[in-house]
Protein backbone atom coordinates (compact mmCIF):
# COMPACT_ATOMS: atom_id res chain seq x y z
CA UNK A 1 0.00 0.00 0.00
CA UNK A 2 2.66 2.34 0.52
CA UNK A 3 3.87 2.11 -3.15
CA UNK A 4 0.32 3.62 -4.38
CA UNK A 5 0.69 6.86 -1.39
CA UNK A 6 3.85 7.68 -2.61
CA UNK A 7 3.19 9.45 -5.93
CA UNK A 8 2.34 13.26 -5.35
CA UNK A 9 0.08 12.98 -8.42
CA UNK A 10 -2.28 10.86 -7.53
CA UNK A 11 -2.82 12.35 -3.98
CA UNK A 12 -5.08 15.27 -3.28
CA UNK A 13 -4.24 17.73 -0.65
CA UNK A 14 -5.30 16.05 2.33
CA UNK A 15 -4.39 12.96 1.88
CA UNK A 16 -0.86 14.02 1.43
CA UNK A 17 -1.08 15.63 4.77
CA UNK A 18 -2.41 12.39 6.37
CA UNK A 19 0.40 10.73 4.30
CA UNK A 20 2.89 12.99 6.20
CA UNK A 21 1.38 12.68 9.74
CA UNK A 22 1.74 8.53 9.33
CA UNK A 23 5.08 8.60 8.46
CA UNK A 24 6.11 11.03 11.59
CA UNK A 25 3.98 8.30 13.83
CA UNK A 26 5.55 5.55 12.42
CA UNK A 27 9.34 7.54 13.15
CA UNK A 28 7.78 8.51 16.80
CA UNK A 29 10.14 7.84 19.54
CA UNK A 30 12.64 5.75 17.32
CA UNK A 31 16.17 6.39 18.19
CA UNK A 32 18.36 7.00 15.62
CA UNK A 33 22.75 7.20 15.15
CA UNK A 34 24.40 6.91 18.62
CA UNK A 35 21.38 7.35 20.27
CA UNK A 36 20.38 3.71 19.21
CA UNK A 37 23.57 2.44 18.98
CA UNK A 38 23.79 3.73 23.24
CA UNK A 39 20.20 2.38 23.46
CA UNK A 40 21.03 -0.75 21.89
CA UNK A 41 24.44 -1.79 24.30
CA UNK A 42 22.61 -0.60 27.17
CA UNK A 43 19.90 -3.66 26.87
CA UNK A 44 22.77 -6.04 25.45
CA UNK A 45 24.57 -4.88 29.19
CA UNK A 46 21.30 -5.82 31.22
CA UNK A 47 20.54 -8.85 29.55
CA UNK A 48 24.00 -10.06 30.56
CA UNK A 49 23.97 -9.17 34.18
CA UNK A 50 20.88 -10.40 34.57
CA UNK A 51 21.63 -13.23 33.12
CA UNK A 52 24.83 -13.29 35.33
CA UNK A 53 23.14 -12.59 38.40
CA UNK A 54 20.38 -15.11 37.85
CA UNK A 55 23.11 -18.27 36.91
CA UNK A 56 24.97 -16.52 40.20
CA UNK A 57 21.82 -16.92 42.81
CA UNK A 58 21.61 -20.44 41.09
CA UNK A 59 24.70 -21.60 42.42
CA UNK A 60 25.36 -20.12 45.48
CA UNK A 61 21.58 -20.86 46.52
CA UNK A 62 21.68 -24.61 45.70
CA UNK A 63 25.27 -24.50 47.25
CA UNK A 64 24.27 -23.01 50.79
CA UNK A 65 23.59 -25.34 53.75
CA UNK A 66 23.03 -24.50 57.41
CA UNK A 67 26.21 -24.00 59.60
CA UNK A 68 24.96 -25.28 62.42
CA UNK A 69 26.72 -28.45 63.67
CA UNK A 70 25.35 -31.66 65.87
CA UNK A 71 26.85 -33.58 67.90
CA UNK A 72 29.50 -32.04 65.99
CA UNK A 73 28.12 -33.13 62.58
CA UNK A 74 27.45 -30.19 60.01
CA UNK A 75 23.55 -29.93 59.02
CA UNK A 76 22.94 -31.02 55.44
CA UNK A 77 19.54 -29.11 55.02
CA UNK A 78 19.34 -25.95 52.98
CA UNK A 79 19.38 -22.76 54.50
CA UNK A 80 16.36 -20.48 54.53
CA UNK A 81 16.31 -17.59 51.95
CA UNK A 82 19.02 -14.88 53.20
CA UNK A 83 19.71 -16.94 56.12
CA UNK A 84 22.87 -18.93 57.07
CA UNK A 85 20.19 -21.63 59.12
CA UNK A 86 17.76 -23.78 58.01
CA UNK A 87 14.19 -24.03 59.66
CA UNK A 88 15.65 -26.27 62.41
CA UNK A 89 18.42 -24.28 63.28
CA UNK A 90 17.07 -20.85 62.49
CA UNK A 91 17.18 -20.19 66.70
CA UNK A 92 20.66 -20.26 66.92
CA UNK A 93 20.91 -17.44 64.48
CA UNK A 94 21.25 -14.28 67.59
CA UNK A 95 20.65 -11.79 64.55
CA UNK A 96 17.08 -13.21 63.13
CA UNK A 97 14.09 -12.01 64.95
CA UNK A 98 11.16 -13.45 62.80
CA UNK A 99 11.34 -16.97 64.95
CA UNK A 100 11.54 -17.76 68.59
CA UNK A 101 11.63 -21.26 70.21
CA UNK A 102 8.48 -22.83 71.17
CA UNK A 103 8.02 -23.04 75.00
CA UNK A 104 6.08 -26.17 75.53
CA UNK A 105 4.76 -27.34 78.75
CA UNK A 106 5.91 -28.65 81.72
CA UNK A 107 5.24 -31.88 81.15
CA UNK A 108 6.71 -32.06 77.64
CA UNK A 109 9.44 -29.35 76.88
CA UNK A 110 9.78 -28.20 73.19
CA UNK A 111 12.19 -25.95 71.17
CA UNK A 112 10.68 -26.03 67.84
CA UNK A 113 11.17 -22.67 66.21
CA UNK A 114 8.00 -21.08 65.79
CA UNK A 115 7.31 -17.79 63.50
CA UNK A 116 6.66 -14.81 65.37
CA UNK A 117 3.15 -13.72 65.62
CA UNK A 118 0.81 -11.20 67.30
CA UNK A 119 0.32 -13.46 70.47
CA UNK A 120 3.03 -13.20 72.82
CA UNK A 121 4.11 -16.56 73.68
CA UNK A 122 4.25 -18.40 70.11
CA UNK A 123 3.69 -22.36 70.29
CA UNK A 124 4.18 -24.70 67.35
CA UNK A 125 0.29 -26.47 67.12
CA UNK A 126 1.16 -29.59 69.58
CA UNK A 127 1.59 -27.00 72.33
CA UNK A 128 -1.19 -24.20 71.64
CA UNK A 129 -3.04 -23.47 74.03
CA UNK A 130 -7.13 -23.40 72.77
CA UNK A 131 -9.48 -20.59 74.09
CA UNK A 132 -12.39 -21.71 77.05
CA UNK A 133 -15.41 -23.10 75.50
CA UNK A 134 -18.22 -20.26 74.99
CA UNK A 135 -21.02 -23.01 74.51
CA UNK A 136 -22.09 -24.37 77.72
CA UNK A 137 -24.91 -27.07 77.21
CA UNK A 138 -27.78 -26.41 79.23
CA UNK A 139 -28.32 -29.64 81.64
CA UNK A 140 -31.87 -29.15 82.53
CA UNK A 141 -33.47 -30.14 79.38
CA UNK A 142 -35.42 -33.72 79.76
CA UNK A 143 -35.26 -36.11 76.90
CA UNK A 144 -38.09 -38.37 76.99
CA UNK A 145 -37.06 -42.04 77.36
CA UNK A 146 -39.80 -43.23 74.79
CA UNK A 147 -40.98 -41.76 71.67
CA UNK A 148 -43.14 -44.45 70.99
CA UNK A 149 -46.12 -43.21 73.80
CA UNK A 150 -47.00 -40.33 71.11
CA UNK A 151 -50.88 -40.75 70.99
CA UNK A 152 -51.47 -42.13 67.30
CA UNK A 153 -54.68 -39.65 66.81
CA UNK A 154 -52.49 -36.98 65.76
CA UNK A 155 -51.41 -38.26 62.74
CA UNK A 156 -53.52 -38.69 60.13
CA UNK A 157 -53.61 -41.42 57.31
CA UNK A 158 -52.91 -41.38 53.45
CA UNK A 159 -57.24 -41.57 53.14
CA UNK A 160 -57.82 -38.63 54.94
CA UNK A 161 -55.79 -36.32 53.60
CA UNK A 162 -57.68 -34.37 50.35
CA UNK A 163 -55.90 -32.65 47.99
CA UNK A 164 -56.88 -28.91 48.55
CA UNK A 165 -57.23 -25.84 46.73
CA UNK A 166 -54.00 -23.92 47.81
CA UNK A 167 -51.55 -26.47 46.86
CA UNK A 168 -49.81 -27.25 43.62
CA UNK A 169 -50.98 -30.34 42.36
CA UNK A 170 -47.46 -32.43 43.09
CA UNK A 171 -47.81 -31.81 46.82
CA UNK A 172 -51.35 -33.16 46.48
CA UNK A 173 -50.00 -37.15 47.10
Amino acid sequence: GSSLLTGPEGLMPKERENLKRLKWLRRYRQRYGAEALLHRQLRERRALATEGAAQQAHTTRSSQRCLAFVDDVRCSNQSLPMTRHCLTHICQDTNQTLFKPCQGSEEVPCNKPVPVSLSEEPCCPLHLRLPPQLYVPEQGLAVPQELGGAPTELYLSAAELQPSESLPLEFSD
